[in-house]
């Protein structure tokens, strides 16, 4: 079994007029979560639970640094607030791929007292397509 760091991570996103961009220079860090819905089917009759798997769904969060150079990440996320499009994002670990068609929701900017300018973005599942690794 080979075990394998996060290094090398490609993060590629779609802008607001649908062309990807790579932005992995300026994330920083990312948290990907798929997670299921589940349905508590228990019976009165019985003495442990009992459940469904539903729909699968799909939540990311990046986190970068402000780069507001043309098609970075600032260029990417900037109209976020006033277009209402779906984004395709990829991540590219290792040779590892999964690809989520998103809605990203909010890209909040933060200036913190030392003076760095970081960035949040996230989004969740769009299209009805379940991420799947390949």
């Amino acid at each position: 079994m080979t075990k394998e760091s996060g290094l090398g991570v490609s993060v590629t996103v779609d802008d607001h007029t649908g062309s990807g961009k790579d932005i992995s220079n300026d994330v920083i860090s990312l948290e990907i979560s798929t997670p299921r819905s589940i349905q508590d089917i228990t019976g009165m009759d019985k003495s442990a639970m009992e459940r469904l798997l539903l729909l699968a769904d799909a939540h990311f969060v990046l986190n970068g640094a402000f780069n507001p150079a043309a098609n970075l990440s600032h260029d990417v996320f900037k109209r976020i607030s006033t277009t209402s499009v779906a984004r395709v994002v990829v991540l590219v670990v290792s040779s590892q791929t999964l690809t989520a068609t998103l809605l990203f929701e909010d890209y909040a900017l933060t200036r913190a007292v030392s003076g760095e300018l970081t960035w949040v973005a996230t989004g969740r599942l769009a299209n009805g397509t379940a991420p799947t690794w390949s």
